[in-house]
């Protein structure tokens, strides 16, 4: 994986056209795709298309999509539910900050 400005890369090679693939992860509105024939040129790729996805958002007088908002939509079995209500509680944690530890800790 690549990172740069906050933005994180896919890496793929593709072994026919002897080329790295890549787009950006984690936007939910554009799409950010690069490629390059060695890993310098990728990294490059990767690189100027962040440069110039932020620089086109600016000309077009928008707000670039974020990679993450610190948000995530969470459906569990009411039962895991109670669970983690439970465990955070007696962790003197809200819910939420007591799934955060526990990602962090994975």
């Amino acid at each position: 994986m690549l990172e740069y400005k906050g933005y994180v890369g896919t890496v793929d090679y593709e072994p026919d056209d002897k080329t790295f693939h890549g787009k950006v992860i984690g936007l939910s509105m554009d799409g950010i795709h690069f490629e390059g024939a060695s890993a310098e040129e990728f990294e490059q790729a990767f690189r100027d298309s962040v440069d110039d996805y932020l620089a086109w958002c600016a000309e077009d007088g928008r707000e670039p999509d974020k990679p993450y908002s610190g948000n995530i939509a969470l459906r569990v079995d009411p039962g895991i539910h109670r669970k983690a209500s439970i465990m955070a509680g007696a962790s003197g944690m809200s819910i939420s900050k007591w799934i955060e530890s526990q990602i962090e800790r994975a």
